[in-house]
């Protein structure tokens, strides 16, 4: 397949269905192209007074890299469930190519482009983690950390957050491990999942868990 090519994005057009994706916008980009890729689609839907999710995967084929195109105003408690079941359907298909690699995809508002946070190797657990330093990110904004298992609950502000993590003591490497609030929504998460992954790029030798918890 040939490499993804978009002008910029607010509304992703799926014209076999004429259903859109309002993408997510944040202000930079982690990947800027991505090859041989399948899209997979999450579409924002309402049913008298509920949202729901309506999945389109039927062009998503195994041995490629997988773009998930999801709208931005669903909840996470309907998303991240979805994921898992798409990653547990990729690893267990005799057709995965282990090179081929999971993306979001988002919209750079800068740049005016889509771009992508990848998520291979990161494995979505629904609950919460009992052990390491923990990050929430919650629904209203706040990050709590939390510290010596449950013993300590400090509030940082997201700018002083990568100072904190390396200001906490230990005698032995800090295991840390970011977890969402599962009411929170789609865009939210794309926009902390990309400060993550800077956090990543800053101190390369942060001894991140592989794991990512909802609660």
């Amino acid at each position: 397949m040939k490499n993804i090519v978009y002008f910029f994005l607010v509304l992703m057009l799926v014209s076999c269905s004429n259903k859109e994706v309002l993408l997510p916008q944040v202000d930079r980009t982690i990947v800027a192209t991505v090859n041989d890729h399948s899209p997979i689609y999450m579409f924002f839907e309402t049913k008298e007074n509920d949202t729901l999710v309506d999945l389109n995967r039927k062009n998503s084929i195994s041995s490629t890299n997988w773009i998930f195109n999801i709208d931005k105003r669903l909840p996470l408690k309907l998303v991240i469930p979805e994921v898992i079941k798409m990653q547990a359907k990729k690893s267990g298909s005799m057709h995965n190519n282990a090179e081929s690699q999971n993306y979001f995809s988002y919209s750079d508002s800068i740049h005016k482009k889509l771009a992508f946070v990848p998520f291979t190797k990161i494995k979505y657990v629904i609950g919460k983690p009992q052990f390491g330093i923990q990050i929430y990110f919650e629904k209203n904004d706040k990050i709590i950390v939390i510290e010596n298992q449950g013993k300590n609950q400090t509030e940082v502000k997201k700018e002083k957050l990568f100072e904190y993590l390396l200001s906490i003591p230990s005698d032995k490497p800090n295991k840390y491990i970011f977890c969402h609030d599962l009411k929170s929504n789609y865009q939210k998460f794309i926009r902390n999942n990309v400060y993550i992954a800077e956090l990543q790029f800053q101190i390369p030798v942060m001894n991140l868990t592989n794991e990512e918890y909802f609660y």
